[in-house]
């Protein structure tokens, strides 16, 4: 009977995905532009709120539109 209680409240973890940057740059533009939520965007990609809002964050941060964290040009170097 314990093995069951234990079980049921135990979560598989969700095998690590890479998307592209293309694929990124969609879902950021569906959130931005206004006709649906960011949690129907992920819901509907089957993807985490977190990942979708920090790409909404980072994009966001890339075009000048917040300045309260990097570019994702901060690895260039200066020559």
């Amino acid at each position: 009977m314990s093995i069951i209680m234990e079980s049921m409240g135990k979560k598989r973890p969700r095998p690590r995905r890479s998307f592209t940057p293309e694929f990124k740059a969609e879902i950021v533009e569906l959130c931005q532009r206004g006709d649906r939520t960011l949690r129907q965007v992920s819901q509907d990609f089957d993807l985490t709120e977190t990942a979708v809002h920090d790409w909404v964050k980072q994009a966001d941060l890339d075009t000048g539109a917040r300045t309260d964290g990097l570019t994702s040009l901060r690895f260039r170097r200066s020559t």
